[in-house]
This record gives structure tokens, sequence and C-alpha cells, in this order.
């Protein structure tokens, strides 16, 4: 595994101990090949979202029973949520963020102040820590693209909607969505507006405005997300 990881992280150590690719490029990046499977393990903290919640709830000196006075949640969720037993949607997340104090981000899996990193397809990890067959409660799975790159605005997400998955009622948040269709069509209810968008279509609206986002049709959907969590 670490050496299929090094080629993938040759430019970054490079960029960060001023090697190049001439004279003492290989050198470096030979005598550097422990070093570069270090920042390999430091770069990701794979720490469940569920765990990282009550740490920061914990943190603020709140119970259950705050967090979901703040969110709308009911208690049982948030202790659900907490426990890994349920894997809460986008939206959610950004409601507890914000009732906790932080940014999304802070409840995913945060990496190091690097210039920039890459997420190879191989490489990205379904958000969702439950039996596959569950994850189909809130009507699809996503993956994040940026876990390992702190201090980010943007949350970027690979998500697959799946079809014909239970009604749930629009909801909205704090910050703006950008959706880009990759795949599959999807039906997307903003406020009092209802779309249809196919393969390289693309919607942006603010978050504050109630919304849902499905597939349309008997396939899944698939599309590129990027969400921020601040308001205006």
């Amino acid at each position: 595994m670490v050496a299929e990881k090094d080629d993938r992280h040759i430019k970054l150590f490079s960029r960060e101990n001023g090697a190049d690719s001439s004279s003492h490029g290989q050198d470096d990046y030979l005598r550097g090949v422990e070093k570069v499977a270090g920042v390999e393990a430091e770069m990701v903290d794979d720490t469940p979202i569920g765990v990282r919640i009550k740490a920061l709830r914990e943190q603020k000196g709140l119970d259950l029973k705050d967090v979901a006075q703040r969110t709308g949640l009911a208690q049982a969720e948030v202790s659900a949520i907490e426990a890994g037993q349920t894997s809460p949607p986008l939206g959610v997340l950004i409601k507890l963020g914000k009732a906790l104090g932080t940014e999304l981000g802070t409840l995913f899996a945060t990496g190091r102040t690097v210039p920039y990193v890459i997420v190879r397809q191989a490489d990205r990890t379904q958000m969702h820590r439950r039996p596959a067959d569950r994850d189909t409660n809130y009507g699809y799975s996503y993956e994040h693209l940026a876990q390992a790159k702190c201090n980010r605005t943007m949350e970027p997400f690979v998500v697959t909607l799946k079809p014909n998955t239970e009604v749930k009622p629009p909801s909205s948040h704090d910050g703006e969505e950008f959706i880009f269709v990759l795949s599959g069509s999807m039906e997307a209810l903003v406020g009092d507006a209802t779309e249809i968008l196919e393969p390289g279509d693309s919607i942006y609206y603010d978050s504050n405005v109630p919304h849902l986002v499905r597939a349309y049709g008997d396939e899944p959907t698939q599309i590129l997300a990027v969400l921020t969590s601040g308001g205006k």
C-alpha cells in the first residue's frame, strides 16, 4: 500500500521540500519514502463523524436536549447520529455544525494545511459508515472529495441519488449549493419551483430556501455537489 501511495504524493512532497525532477530530485524522493508515508498517515483523521459531533458537544458543555433544540432534531436522532447508528444527510450535518459553533468541514475528516490535495477515484471513501442496505435511508450516499485539505471553504462531494426511495420533505439550512449532473436524471425542488436536470445540466441555489434533490426515473443519478455552510 505504501508503494501505491508514494507516486500519488510525489508532487506534494517535492513542493514542500524544494525538490525538483532533475539532479537531486530523484535522490530526495528515494531518501524521503518513509517521510512521504508519514505524510500520508497524517493527512486524514478518520474519526467517525458521530464521534466528532459528540466530542464537540461535550466541549461546548451541551447536552442532547440543547443540540436538539438548536437543530430541530429529536434527542433520539442526535443520540443515534453520535452513536453511529444512523448516517445524517448533509443538510442535517450543516445544522449540527452551526449548533456546535463550527463549520461543516470540521465534522468531516480534516488534514494538513497544504496548497492542494489530490483524491484519486480509487481512494474515494463512502461517508456513510453503515451496511450498504441501510444507506438508502435518505435516498443517497456520498463521497467527500477534499477531506485531506483543512481550512477549506467549500465542501465538494460526489453524490449518488438512489431511485424509488421514501419521499422526504424539502429542508433548508445556511449556505449555498452548486450541483452538476454527471449521469442519470435529477429532480430539483427549490422553493415553489420544480426542475428536471439531465447530464451536463447544473443548478445553483441559496440553501436557506427549502429544497430537495432526488433521482428522477428508475435509475440512480450521480451528481457533483459543492456546498458552503456559511450564511450571507
